[in-house]
């Protein structure tokens, strides 16, 4: 028995964390479905849940970063210079936001996040509906270089103080300012590696992680990650991203109230 876990709810959390992994590289949403899963469906401590997810992340954030490499959008400058920036300012936003934990209530930054998703949702939605998403986004220049800095710590200091960041939120943001979808999606998974990495560490120092549970839903998630890969590269991105506004008008609420 793994956790404790009953092989029945196992089983359902393997499945799960498949569709999950395919969220993680088709539209960038998608890890967080693991953290709802394993609140949802274990009586795990908080802390076991978001160490044990973050354990996963690493692992998917390599694979889907080798995946879009091998698909091209991360070879040019462009992508490649976004992914450091992502990555950089994405685990410096991190360690602030591990020491906002003690200083900020967290249900009400769960809610400002919240409404934040939803907004966001309904921005990339706009974006699609009047041709302005995938617009060509120079990060190359010092002002799209800042605008990348920013998102990438806005993602970092969510992730430390919540346990929410990397493609949930990077991948909207990139899409909302103008980054085509795919390139957004995959210069996600870079960032993710850092910023899962950092928070994993965290929880383990707290003896916060469950590795066979992590290894019993990494692998399928793994899977899914592949799969979504495939995925991204054979649907139009004006398809991925309207799904993408859906999921994230769906998460908001979740977020705001869990």
């Amino acid at each position: 028995m793994i956790a404790g876990l009953p092989t029945t709810t196992l089983a359902l959390l393997v499945v799960l964390s498949l569709f999950a992994g395919v969220g993680i590289t088709a539209v960038g949403p998608g890890g967080i479905f693991i953290t709802i899963a394993l609140v949802a469906l274990t009586d795990l401590p908080p802390a076991v849940v978001v160490g044990t997810a973050s354990a996963t992340f690493v692992a998917t954030g390599l694979v889907g970063a080798e995946s879009y490499r091998r698909s091209g959008e991360l070879d040019s400058r462009g992508g490649k210079r976004m992914a450091l920036v992502l990555s950089l300012t994405g685990f410096a936003g991190a360690l602030v936001g591990v020491h906002l934990n003690a200083l900020i209530d967290e249900s009400t930054f769960s809610l400002l996040l919240g409404v934040f998703v939803s907004l966001t949702g309904v921005l990339v939605f706009y974006r699609t509906r009047y041709g302005t998403a995938g617009n060509n986004y120079d990060v190359m220049t010092p002002r799209g270089t800042l605008g990348v800095a920013g998102i990438g710590a806005f993602v970092g200091i969510s992730g430390g103080l919540l346990g929410v960041g990397g493609p949930v939120l990077a991948v909207p943001l990139l899409v909302a300012i103008g980054v085509p979808m795919l390139i957004a999606v995959g210069v996600a998974q870079v960032q993710s590696v850092f910023v899962a990495a950092f928070a994993t560490a965290g929880y383990l120092a707290q003896g916060a992680v469950s590795w066979p549970l992590a290894i019993a839903i990494g692998i399928p998630e793994l899977v899914g990650v592949v799969a979504g890969w495939k995925i991204a590269q054979s649907i139009d991105a004006e398809t991925l991203t309207r799904v993408l506004a859906v999921l994230l008008l769906s998460l908001g609420p979740y977020i705001a109230l869990r």
